[in-house]
């Protein structure tokens, strides 16, 4: 095997443990130019679509990538701010708002970064930066709470990938979901009484997660269950009764049958079914992105309000609220139990190795 990185380790540099925060991915603009390469990268990954490859790269480059560019580039554009693309600042501000947190218990110890699954910045591109700064032990926090195999198994296929090129390895752990941690769930209810202290409450409180095929339910994929998981506990943070709250699920494509009920459906059917106002929430998503803003802040509300609707509102996600980052720390924190802080203690070791040859 050839490895690519050549100076992975560097005996001269200060250990250092490293963080790694990753979501799912954004295109750098949203033209249709940027969103072709970025829909190929992601719709091209067989943990996002369980289709023989063969078949799927005909209607991939047939079909998908000569179409859904241009469609998809209108909804990026309706999203877009002076920041850019809304993952990428809050993951941004979350990679921030971390690094402050556990720099001031650790210190320079900890080198704090975030990364795409899809898209920049990339995961191989930052774990290069992380190793280059020292990093020795790593813990990555994919922003799923939820597992699922298309984004937290995906996540680390894509780690696995970079560190089979590479000779040097660190000590790793790895976050696999975190649906039911008690200060996740606090988080979430406490943004809906916060909303409900300036609003109201409405007749319904929807829980709409990311959709997945049921076929991945069936051939054991745990994310509906953890979604269904979420939403209990956050119903009796609320003390809410089962007629005050669903969950459903929302994105889907294709024509095969979806985790169920779908969102969307949902909203069109609830005004004919009595009720009138809802307010819907997204706790599968740790940042707003397309699929909140567009998907259900604007796209959603139209079909509940033209059903016969009277009120919407759209619940925003935790985001980089300071709760929300209190969450993230607390979750490094765990992962960083019993790994002592590295002490600079390396110039013996670097000496050593420069004997043998090595590079100063």
């Amino acid at each position: 095997m050839k490895y690519r990185g050549v100076t992975d380790y560097d005996h001269g540099t200060p250990p250092k443990v490293g963080v790694l925060l990753i979501n799912l991915g954004t295109p750098d603009a949203a033209t249709p130019k940027a969103l072709r390469p970025y829909l190929k990268q992601f719709l091209s990954d067989p943990r996002v679509v369980e289709v023989p490859r063969l078949l799927w790269w005909l209607i991939l480059n047939g079909i998908i990538l000569n179409t859904r560019p241009k469609r998809s580039a209108e909804g990026y554009a309706e999203v877009w701010t002076d920041r850019g693309s809304p993952l990428l600042y809050h993951l941004e501000d979350q990679v921030e708002g971390v690094k402050r947190r556990l720099m001031a218990e650790y210190g320079e110890h900890v080198v704090v970064r975030g990364a795409m699954r899809y898209g920049n910045p990339s995961i191989p591109s930052v774990l290069q930066g992380l190793f280059d700064a020292g990093v020795q032990r790593l813990v990555v926090l994919p922003l799923y709470p939820q597992y699922g195999g298309p984004t937290t198994a995906s996540t680390f296929d894509a780690l696995a990938e970079d560190f089979q090129q590479r000779r040097w390895l660190p000590d790793l752990r790895f976050v696999s979901s975190y649906h039911d941690d008690e200060g996740y769930i606090d988080a979430i209810a406490d943004s809906v009484r916060k909303h409900w202290d300036q609003h109201g409450r409405a007749d319904k409180l929807i829980l709409s997660y990311h959709g997945m095929p049921k076929r991945y339910l069936l051939n054991g994929d745990p994310y509906h269950c953890q979604c269904h998981k979420t939403t209990r506990l956050v119903a009796e943070r609320l003390n809410l009764t089962p007629d005050e709250f669903m969950t459903t699920f929302q994105s889907r494509f294709g024509r095969e049958e979806w985790l169920k009920p779908y969102t969307d459906e949902t909203l069109k059917q609830l005004p004919e079914q009595g009720t009138k106002s809802v307010q819907v929430i997204c706790p599968g998503f740790s940042a707003d992105c397309l699929e909140t803003i567009e998907e259900i802040g604007m796209e959603n509300r139209e079909y509940f309000m033209e059903a016969g609707g009277e009120r919407y509102e759209y619940i925003p996600c935790l985001n980089a609220e300071d709760g929300h980052i209190d969450v993230l720390t607390a979750l490094v924190q765990r992962e960083l139990q019993g790994w002592r802080m590295p002490k600079y203690a390396s110039e013996q070791c670097r000496d050593e190795a420069v004997k043998l040859g090595a590079a100063a």
